[in-house]
């Protein structure tokens, strides 16, 4: 359809001729109503191959001294864009994903065995008829 015929197929919702013609144009150039043409909007200025290399070489660990990693503000910092720039770079180019690290409890051999012998000992004391009426919670 063209963009009379779309105009005068859906009278009551007031779209503009002018609108009409640069969707139907842009279904002609790239096929799609939502997809741009390639090189169209603002070019990308802190995601530039020089700052995504800078990027790499700061944020890891180097080889021979562990635990050199920086953080993203720092390398920031010292790159001179932003950091949320910074984080994008390590998101999507790099394909980093960031973690926090937990304190957890640790689990030795003696620990794993007595929690299975007490798992087994409540298995033997819990019938069908017992297991109705207790109530387990994650605390």
């Amino acid at each position: 359809m063209g963009y009379k015929a779309i105009k005068s197929a859906y009278p009551d919702k007031n779209w503009s001729i002018d609108t009409l013609k640069t969707i139907c144009r842009r279904i002609d150039v790239t096929g799609s109503a939502v997809d741009r043409k390639k090189g169209s909007g603002r070019p990308k200025s802190a995601r530039s191959i020089n700052n995504i290399d800078k990027v790499q070489q700061l944020i890891y660990s180097q080889e021979d001294e562990p635990g050199t990693s920086r953080s993203t503000r720092q390398v920031a910092a010292e790159v001179g864009i932003s950091q949320r720039s910074v984080v994008r770079i390590a998101k999507h180019d790099l394909k980093l994903t960031s973690f926090k690290r937990m304190p957890v409890q640790v689990i030795t051999d003696a620990t794993k065995s007595k929690r299975l012998a007490r798992c087994r000992a409540l298995l033997r004391r819990l019938t069908a008829r017992k297991a109705k009426s207790v109530f387990f919670t994650d605390e």
